[in-house]
């Protein structure tokens, strides 16, 4: 069966890394999971051999209809569908009630930021997932402040949970190899908003905001958003933030603390 490289499809072919990916859960004995595109399944029999049941979520008919006839029902429920419009809450309701979901995937790289936030969206019917993306796309998820990898995605990735990356992938690790490396990370869905002090969309849509033009400070980018001069001076100060500050140099920390001091000077 060949592959389809406008669907991102690079299928693993590395029985140690799949057996990385799978112990990367810990127990999942009794529990259901989801597998986003599990293509011809090397994964997933990894999956299904630890776990109750996995759903798999698999966009390509083909694949979908090679899954049925090569699964038993009782392990494997395949979803012939884009993930994008999967409903995490309720595959939590119907396959799992009372639980959360641990979630596994291939990323494809032409949607992998799309996915993620669907991810994050859906935590509430999730504990844990462990995805293999591009490994630049890994590097900024789990970046640090002050990094060169630190920006959006990172703060976007972190504020739903911890994320680390666990070890990366060559391209002889997959048929047809791609172009790049490979990199899996684990992500534990906590979200901070509430213990920051902070409101999930109007934070995010601030965070935007600081990081809009990188290269610029901190400041140009909030007087670019609508805030005055005054305000940004007071707050960066109040904040214990440098007035030359950029974006990549604050922690999720520091930036709940400025959109808190924000909010009060602009109310």
């Amino acid at each position: 069966m060949s592959s389809k490289p406008k669907l991102g499809q690079n299928f693993l072919n590395d029985s140690q890394a799949i057996e990385r990916i799978a112990n990367a859960f810990g127990d999942l004995s009794g529990r259901t999971l989801v597998e986003i595109g599990p293509g011809r399944g090397a994964i997933t029999h990894a999956l299904a051999a630890r776990a109750a049941h996995v759903l798999a979520v698999e966009y390509d008919p083909v694949l979908a209809a090679g899954l049925r006839q090569e699964f038993s029902p009782d392990k494997l429920t395949v979803i012939a569908q884009d993930v994008l419009n999967f409903d995490f809450a309720a595959a939590a309701a119907t396959h799992a009630p009372g639980k959360k979901l641990p979630v596994a995937g291939n990323l494809p790289y032409y949607i992998t930021s799309p996915i993620l936030l669907k991810l994050a969206e859906s935590h509430a019917a999730l504990d844990v997932a462990v995805l293999m993306v591009q490994r630049e796309v890994a590097e900024r998820v789990t970046a640090q402040p002050g990094s060169r990898d630190y920006g959006l995605l990172s703060v976007t990735v972190q504020m739903f949970g911890p994320a680390h990356q666990l070890f990366t992938l060559p391209p002889s690790a997959f048929t047809p190899p791609p172009d790049v490396h490979s990199a899996v990370f684990r992500w534990r869905f906590a979200p901070r908003f509430e213990e920051l002090g902070v409101e999930e969309v109007p934070f995010l849509r601030f965070v935007r905001q600081a990081f809009a033009q990188k290269r610029k400070t901190l400041s140009n980018n909030l007087r670019a958003a609508g805030f005055t001069p005054e305000v940004i001076v007071s707050s960066l100060e109040a904040a214990g933030v440098a007035p030359q500050a950029r974006a990549e140099n604050l922690s999720i920390e520091e930036f709940a603390g400025l959109w808190r001091i924000l909010q009060l000077a602009t109310a």
